[in-house]
């Protein structure tokens, strides 16, 4: 396979990650992981087994010739490609993630698609980008008929859940989330800084950053990808007390608590890996995560919570068992 070529320094890299439960009762092993995600037979499914089963699909792209959203209102067209893949953390949680990368100016007419397809994963602006604009823009949702690589995550999602393998039986419910991100270099030299992180709506997640320029636009994807990942776990964490009745005596419904929490135990306790695979770079970004609004300290407590109640559960029909009678 011929390699991307270079050209003029990214100016913006910006990207939308979905990441949802696999609809299936038993999570895939690291064979069915590499099917699932062949999305191109002229190159391999990445695989990995440490610290976590990791499967992450070969890119696709997306030819894309259409404005780019603008906070500002501006009209800027832009012609490239998107870059999406897929990502399965033991075979169990999927995430698709669209994203693409933008030089400070491109030409001022049109390119022939050949000299686009040498640099995947790039849309070049016809004149200036208007950087700022469009990073508010892309975080913001656009207009219609913007670049939408929501769409474009959103599309790779919808053909891998339609996948022979999966039995659509998910083990516990839970509800996807989006995380929209964009990146600005970083001024005078500094390093890099996670400058806002917003959870915008229900399942949708914002974030912007500030890198060094020149930082590699797949380490900046793998970083939004890990907070994704674990914003998603703690978020379903959370969900799973909802309706949960917790009380004592007839206040506590003994079987649905169990069947509630049980599943998080078997499927989500254990994928809690902070910075796993995020660049040493790029990691100490998870830093002000930590301190506010303190995503561990919050998973933490939820585990020893949902150990709390299945040991309570336990407890209960013994001490009835050994209760004398009057």
């Amino acid at each position: 396979m011929r390699p991307p070529e270079t050209g003029p320094p990214t100016a913006l890299v910006c990207g939308e990650i979905r990441t949802c439960l696999l609809p299936a009762h038993q999570a895939l092993d690291i064979r069915s992981a590499a099917r699932f995600l062949a999305l191109r037979a002229d190159e391999r499914v990445l695989l990995s087994e440490r610290p976590t089963l990791y499967a992450r699909s070969p890119d696709t792209l997306t030819g894309v010739d259409c404005p780019l959203p603008a906070a500002d209102g501006a009209r800027v067209r832009a012609v490239g490609t998107v870059a999406a893949h897929a990502v399965l953390t033991e075979g169990r949680v999927l995430q698709t993630s669209a994203r693409f990368g933008a030089p400070a100016a491109g030409p001022d007419q049109r390119r022939p698609w050949g000299q686009y397809l040498v640099r995947p994963g790039t849309v070049e602006p016809l004149g200036k980008l208007p950087r700022e604009p469009v990073a508010r823009g892309v975080l913001d949702g656009g207009r219609q008929g913007d670049l939408d690589v929501g769409l474009i995550a959103g599309a790779l999602l919808t053909r891998l859940l339609r996948h022979p393998l999966l039995d659509q039986r998910p083990p516990m419910r839970s509800r996807p989330t989006r995380l929209r991100w964009a990146a600005l270099p970083a001024p005078g030299g500094a390093g890099p800084s996670l400058e806002r992180f917003t959870l915008a709506e229900d399942e949708l997640r914002t974030v912007r950053l500030r890198v060094p320029e020149g930082t590699p636009t797949d380490e900046i994807a793998a970083l939004c990808a890990d907070l994704a990942l674990h914003d998603w776990l703690l978020t379903t964490l959370v969900r799973t007390f909802d309706g949960i009745r917790l009380g004592t005596g007839a206040d506590r419904d003994g079987p649905a608590v169990l069947r509630a929490l049980r599943p998080a135990v078997d499927h989500l306790l254990h994928l809690w890996m902070p910075r796993a695979r995020v660049p040493p770079a790029l990691a100490g970004l998870w830093d002000p995560l930590e301190e506010r609004p303190g995503f561990t300290r919050q998973w933490d407590a939820l585990v020893h919570r949902v150990r709390d109640q299945l040991a309570l559960q336990a407890i209960g029909p013994a001490r009835r068992e050994v209760t004398p009678a009057p």
